[in-house]
């Protein structure tokens, strides 16, 4: 450490000494040390350092020194103004008597301890005046500028006994115009300004209902037409009425003034909503009247949106909708929309459902008498058929379309009250013969394709059936006829057409519409068309379809004697009857005919299996459950060879299926619906949206010769069931019976009894089945007491039916196609002998295992009267007295 860096005596080694100003005198230097000298601080002015302060700055002060004002801008400075200047020579201020202590001189401490140097202080703030002595004494709240009677008004210091300043008459009238003024403000906010803004908000927040909207909300009702797409099937009208819409330009004039006379006279003019209108409505409320100020703009806006809430809410929205509205549609556009929605009574909502509810016309037809009369109930729907309140309503809005200039003066006067037709009479709405299951059916087929109920009330739907009037009158005929006369209660009938080149269904009856319940009441009939029952031998089409794919042909020989027993089955198959067997020799076409059982189970067994049967039906068009339909095709049971067991399928999916051999093997999709419009008749889809492939393979012209060959097969059918083809067509098909399962308790004469019975076949135009049997496993006879087979009602039944259609149409055959496999024309077989023996099992088995059958398919008899044989594994039971079926052959002969 330097000398010049020596501390004060008693202080701390290192503390750092203060420089001295330039020209000071140093002062005395402490005992046995050299005079000190002054220095300039580091840095001074002359090396580029910070100037000595200035006597006039307002820098830091000595003790006991004025406090010192800032310098002057401009002051007498080398340097900047900012700067601070070196003391006069001497190290004194000017003015400063000798002898005093120079500038920035500290005196020793007492002790001989150097102060500890003062803390820098922060710039003065404005409350740091007051212990400075630097205020003014200025008080702003003292100032006459914030009195605002002090213009003009001397201040009073006289106060009452209350305390309060005593105003003069002058200050008090200043005071009350100020409170007016403050509240008529404060009114002009709350009632003009504020509503003002929170209008504008609401303007761009709401949305408002467009035709498209409105079309989408509500509902209108569904029309089926018939396959001529001119005829009305029916309509279906939804719970919230009848509902026609309308497109801008065709409500006439006279229709929509006399709506304004009834309901807003200023609907051309005003904004949405009229204020007078509202100021008059609430005017009416107030003193006990009726009468609201709705605008039919705000109607409209209430009627599309179905909000009737009682609350200012609501009724806010609904102005700033209407306004919002009439600002971007025209008045031709509302009006229209408002006249589709509204409710007019008698179940029709919109001016042109009502014009036909009333007067059995279009709207556009409608007089002014009539218009008037409309647009009158509308205010009182429910009271349409009060004759005092409709004409009262008539009355007045006829005498304000006068007062309006919308009808003259001498039409007024010669006007008559219209007598409207009588409720529920309107023939529209009730022509057709749409019955609730076929209903069902069709709603079902649209729903499946995404237009369900809503979907369709909300689009006014037009649905264009493929339902053919002639062919629906020839089928209820047919039924009609072939069961008169039959005794048995439990019999149950249905027919179910398919026209083979679209898939479409002309004819569904389902038996009765309505049916007596358990308690003797009325109930909506059951859907037999679409309910699964066995086939019986209406199956072997199908077996002889896999078949043919495999490659085989109709020249194919089987076993066809009776009684064959094959490996795993416990029980031997038999036949119908003698009849029905036809050797050891047999072609698969004389196995078709006769409708052998033991062919086509061997067929199965040992060379299509139960798969490929079921893979045949689906591929003509059988739906099962998890496809759609209510089939049920068991793979794992060869009983599906004869219709029975599991196996069960509806009569429409029957039809259709037969109907891919028709079409020469092209399979159509079945359905009801050829085209759905919305009530603006834009197409949704139509057939060309049917799916449509080669059924039975991927090649056409394979698939078309499998399809030909199963019609060959099936050709002979006929006529050994005793039936014909309709005169010039040719026709083909399959007779099916199920046996009745006895119960325990059963008569032994119920033994021989059936259950179900069919008859489907098809020409080149149409494919039919017709189903007769009971409610499940019935016991069930004809009207001479005999069993019924598929020959005795349901033949004749179909029969009849394709006589009646096809009366008339021209004649028809079906394709010719090349044999697939041996060609049944060169089989030379030997006609079996009649031999009470069985004969032995001739053609391949297979060594798995097959459990027996779960039931019996085929009803088996013999020319005995004593004993009958099933078709499957089952014993022998006795037959009625007098066996056959009335065609003479055995019974069950047509298998």
């Amino acid at each position: 450490m330097t000398d010049d860096n020596r501390s004060w005596p008693n202080q701390e080694p290192d503390a750092p000494r203060r420089g001295q100003w330039p020209g000071e005198d140093a002062g005395p230097a402490w005992p046995g040390e050299s005079p000190r000298r002054a220095n300039p601080p580091r840095g001074g002015a002359g090396q580029g350092g910070p100037a000595w302060p200035a006597g006039d700055e307002g820098g830091r002060q000595w003790p006991g020194e004025q406090p010192r004002r800032p310098q002057a801008p401009g002051g007498q400075s080398g340097a900047a103004g900012s700067r601070r200047q070196p003391p006069p020579s001497g190290g004194r201020r000017p003015g400063q008597p000798p002898g005093s202590p120079p500038q920035g001189f500290r005196q020793p401490p007492p002790g001989g301890r150097r102060p500890e140097p003062e803390p820098e202080r922060e710039p003065d703030l404005i409350t740091h005046h007051a212990h400075n002595g630097t205020e003014d004494g200025y008080e702003p709240y003292d100032d006459d500028r914030f009195d605002e009677f002090a213009d003009d008004v001397e201040p009073q210091q006289e106060l009452d006994e209350k305390g309060r300043k005593v105003l003069t008459p002058a200050q008090r009238k200043k005071r009350r115009w100020k409170i007016i003024r403050r509240v008529a403000y404060a009114c002009v906010g709350v009632f003009f300004v504020v509503p003002a803004i929170a209008f504008v908000i609401t303007y761009f927040m709401v949305d408002v209902p467009t035709a498209e909207s409105v079309a989408a909300l509500q509902s209108q009702p569904i029309t089926y037409y018939y396959a001529d797409g001119k005829t009305v099937m029916g309509k279906e009208v939804p719970k919230s009425g009848n509902r026609q819409l309308l497109k801008p330009g065709e409500i006439p004039d006279v229709v929509k003034h006399a709506v304004y006379s009834a309901e807003d006279a200023t609907f051309e003019t005003n904004s949405g909503f009229d204020v007078t209108g509202i100021l008059r409505a609430v005017f009416k409320q107030a003193t006990g009247g009726q009468g609201g100020g709705s605008t039919i703009s705000q109607q409209y806006i209430k009627k599309a949106t179905e909000n009737d809430a009682p609350t200012l809410t609501r009724k806010w929205t609904e102005l700033a909708k209407s306004f919002k509205m009439n600002n971007q549609q025209s008045k031709e556009e509302i009006i229209t929309g408002y006249l589709n929605i509204v409710y007019f009574g008698r179940g029709a909502s919109g001016i042109e459902a009502a014009a036909k509810a009333y007067f059995n016309k279009d709207a556009k037809d409608l007089s002014a008498s009539e218009a008037a009369l409309l647009a009158g109930l509308i205010q009182g729907p429910s009271k349409s058929e009060n004759q005092d309140y409709a004409q009262g309503r008539w009355k007045y809005v006829m005498d304000q379309m006068v007062a309006n200039k919308w009808l003259r003066a001498d039409e007024r006067t010669a006007a008559q009250f219209p007598t409207p037709i009588p409720k529920n009479s309107n023939k529209e709405e009730n022509s057709g013969k749409m019955t609730y299951q076929l209903q069902q059916r069709i709603k079902e087929e649209l729903g499946a394709k995404g237009y369900d109920e809503t979907k369709l009330f909300a689009t006014g739907a037009k649905i264009y059936t493929t339902i053919d009037p002639a062919a629906q009158d020839a089928a209820d005929q047919a039924v009609q006829q072939g069961m008169k006369g039959q005794t048995d209660e439990k019999l149950l009938a249905a027919l179910v057409a398919v026209d083979p080149k679209t898939g479409g269904i002309l004819a569904y009856n389902y038996g009765p519409e309505t049916v007596k319940d358990k308690d003797g009441q009325d109930a909506i009939g059951q859907d037999r068309a679409n309910q699964a029952r066995n086939p019986g031998s209406s199956m072997k089409p199908f077996d002889l379809t896999g078949f043919l794919k495999m490659g085989g042909g109709l020249g194919d020989i089987f076993d066809g004697s009776d009684n064959r027993k094959f490996p795993g089955v416990a029980k031997p198959v038999r036949n119908a009857g003698e009849n029905e067997s036809c050797g050891t020799q047999c072609t698969v076409a004389k196995a078709m005919e006769i409708s052998a059982n033991t062919v086509f189970y061997d067929m199965v067994f040992n060379k299509v299996k139960p798969k490929g049967v079921v893979t045949a039906a689906k591929q003509a068009g059988v739906r099962t459950t998890d496809e759609g339909g209510t089939a049920t095709l068991f793979d794992g049971d060869n009983n599906i060879s004869l219709g029975g067991g599991r196996t069960q399928v509806a009569p429409r999916d029957m039809a259709s299926a037969y109907a891919s051999f028709a079409s020469g093997g092209v399979y159509h999709e079945q359905h009801f619906v050829s085209k759905l419009t919305n009530a603006q008749d834009e197409v949704e889809f139509d057939e060309n949206n049917i799916k449509s492939n080669p059924a039975f393979d991927n090649d056409a012209a394979k698939s078309q010769q499998i399809a030909g060959n199963v019609t060959e097969a099936l050709k002979p059918v006929i006529g050994h069931s005793s039936l014909k083809c309709p005169p010039g067509h040719e026709c083909a098909g399959k007779t099916g019976t199920q046996q009745y399962s006895p119960k325990e308790g059963d008569p032994a004469s119920y033994n021989n009894l059936n259950a179900q019975t069919w008859m489907v076949g098809y020409t080149p135009s149409v494919s039919a089945a017709v189903w007769v049997g009971g409610d499940g496993n019935q016991p069930l006879h004809d009207s001479k007491n005999k069993p019924i087979f598929g020959s005795t009602i349901a033949g004749p039944t179909w029969q009849n039916f394709l006589n009646l259609y096809l009366k008339g149409k021209p004649a028809e055959k079906f394709d010719k196609v090349e044999p697939l496999g041996k060609d049944v024309n060169e089989v030379t077989t030997t006609p079996p002998k009649p031999s009470d023996t069985p004969t032995p099992q001739e053609t391949p088995s297979t060594t798995s295992s097959q459990p027996p059958p779960e039931t019996p398919t085929e009803t088996e008899t013999s020319t005995s009267r004593t004993r009958t044989s099933r078709p499957g594994p089952g014993g022998t039971t006795p037959s009625l007295p007098g066996g056959g079926d009335g065609l003479g052959r055995p019974p069950g002969s047509d298998g």
